[in-house]
C-alpha cells in the first residue's frame, strides 16, 4: 500500500514547532499563541520579533534592551558596502540580497557556531543588516548618497529613513511596522522549510537564510505581490476598467495574482489589515491603487469565490509608500528574517536531520544495462535545444 504524500506535500506535517499556529479553515494565524490581529493592532515589529525568538512577550525593560541591541546591530562591513557599489546597477535586489547575506557570514564573529547564544547574536545582526542591504543598494543604484542608520528610530522607521533620506511620517512608519509584523512568520512555508532543512544539516545560520532568500525569490512565494502591482500598472496605463480587464483575463484563462492560498480556505487574516492600511494610506496620498484593488477583489470574490491573500493589498500599500516594485520581495525578507531566525534557532536547539523519501516512478528494477554498441538512438526532450 502506497504511503505517497500529496503532491507539493500539501497538509503533510513535517516537523514540530512552537513558533506559529495556523488554522486555514477558520482564518487563524498566531505567533506563540497570540492572534495576529492583536499583534497587528497592539504590538511593534521589535516586540513581535522578541516574541518569536524567545517564546514570550518581553517586559518593558526587556523590550527596551532588545530594541537597543537591534539598533546597535545596524552595521555593515566596509567590504559589503564595496560589493554593493561594484555590483551591476541592473541586478535584481533579491539577487543582491541573497549574495550579500552569504558574503556576510565571512565577517560574522560567530560564523561557525550553531550554539543557541551564537544564533541569537547572529539573528540580531542579520535582522538589522538585511534591511540595511536593501536600502543601501537601492540608494547606490539610483546614484544617491548612502544614508547612515539612525539608532533613535524603530526598525521600520530606520529602513524608510535609509531608503528615502527623509524622516518618515508616523503614518508611513506605522504602516510598514504593521506590514513587517504580518509577514514575520507563517509556519513551514517554502522559504522557512528550506531554512530548516539547511539548518538540520548543522550548517550555519547564514547558509540557512541564504537558502530561504533563494526560495522567497520565486514568483510562487515572495514574488506574487510584484505581479499584483504589475497588473494594476497595466490596467492604469491602458485606461481600462479594472473589473472588465480582469474579466477578460479570466476569459483567457490567465492567472490573477494575489488570490487564493494553499492554507487558508477563508480570508487570509493578514489581508484584513493590509486592506485597511492600503485604504488609510490612500486617503493621505493617492487613493487610486486602493480603489482599483478593491473593485478587483470584490469581482474575483463574486466570480471565482477566491479571497485576497497577503500579497494582494501589500502591493498597493508599498506603492503608496513610494517603494519600488522590485523592492516588494526584499521587504518581505526584511520581515520574514524574524521568523527564519526563530526557526533556525529552534531547529538547532533540538536537531534531527530532515531526510524524507521519494516515491520512485522510474523504470522497473532491475533495468538491464545495454552495451553502448547495441543502444538504439533515442529522442530526448533536450535534443532540439542542444541542436539549436
Amino acid at each position: 500500500m502506497s504511503t505517497l504524500a500529496p503532491k507539493g506535500l500539501q497538509d503533510v506535517v513535517a516537523n514540530e514547532s512552537s513558533i506559529c499556529f495556523i488554522d486555514g479553515g477558520k482564518g487563524i494565524l498566531s505567533y506563540r499563541g497570540i492572534d495576529i490581529h492583536e499583534l497587528a493592532q497592539k504590538s511593534t515589529f521589535e516586540e513581535t520579533t522578541f516574541l518569536l525568538w524567545n517564546g514570550t512577550l518581553p517586559t518593558a525593560a526587556e523590550l527596551n534592551d532588545f530594541s537597543h541591541q537591534l539598533a546597535a546591530a545596524r552595521q555593515l562591513p566596509d567590504d559589503i558596502i564595496t560589493f554593493l557599489r561594484n555590483i551591476p546597477k541592473t541586478a535584481s535586489p533579491m539577487e543582491v540580497l541573497r549574495t550579500a547575506v552569504s558574503l556576510l557570514s565571512i565577517y560574522d564573529p560567530d560564523e561557525k557556531s550553531v550554539q543557541h547564544s551564537a544564533n541569537v547574536r547572529k539573528s540580531f545582526r542579520l535582522t538589522a543588516q538585511i534591511a540595511m542591504i536593501v536600502a543601501v543598494f537601492d540608494r547606490i543604484r539610483k546614484g544617491k548618497e548612502i544614508v547612515r542608520p539612525d539608532t533613535s528610530l524603530s526598525h521600520a522607521g530606520n529602513f524608510l529613513w535609509m531608503l528615502n533620506g527623509e524622516k518618515p511620517t508616523e503614518t508611513a512608519t506605522k504602516a510598514l511596522d504593521v506590514a513587517l509584523i504580518l509577514h514575520a512568520d507563517h509556519e513551514l512555508n517554502a522559504s522557512t522549510f528550506a531554512a530548516r532543512v539547511i539548518a538540520a544539516t548543522l550548517s550555519d545560520m547564514h547558509s540557512a537564510i541564504t537558502g530561504a532568500i533563494g526560495a522567497l525569490k520565486g514568483p510562487l512565494h515572495g514574488g506574487a505581490n510584484e505581479a499584483v502591482m504589475h497588473l494594476l500598472y497595466d490596467i492604469d496605463k491602458a485606461g481600462d476598467d479594472p473589473v472588465e480587464h480582469v474579466r477578460a483575463m479570466l476569459a483567457n484563462k490567465e492567472k490573477i495574482s494575489g488570490f487564493g492560498h494553499r492554507v487558508y480556505t477563508t480570508e487570509d487574516p493578514r489581508a484584513t489589515h493590509l486592506r485597511r492600511m492600503s485604504e488609510d494610506l490612500g486617503k493621505d496620498a493617492n487613493p487610486k491603487w486602493y480603489e482599483m484593488s478593491r473593485k478587483i477583489e470584490i469581482f474575483v470574490k463574486d466570480e471565482k469565490k477566491l479571497n485576497a491573500n497577503v500579497d494582494f493589498y501589500s502591493a498597493s500599500t508599498y506603492t503608496t509608500l513610494g517603494i519600488n516594485i522590485d523592492l516588494f520581495t526584499p521587504i518581505f525578507a526584511i520581515s520574514r528574517i524574524a521568523g527564519w531566525c526563530a526557526h533556525v534557532i529552534e531547529q538547532h536547539d533540538d536537531n534531527r536531520l530532515i531526510r524524507p523519501r521519494a516515491d520512485y516512478t522510474g523504470p522497473a528494477y532491475p533495468a538491464p544495462y545495454v552495451p553502448v554498441a547495441q543502444r538504439a538512438a533515442q529522442t530526448r526532450p533536450l535534443d532540439s535545444e542542444h541542436s539549436a
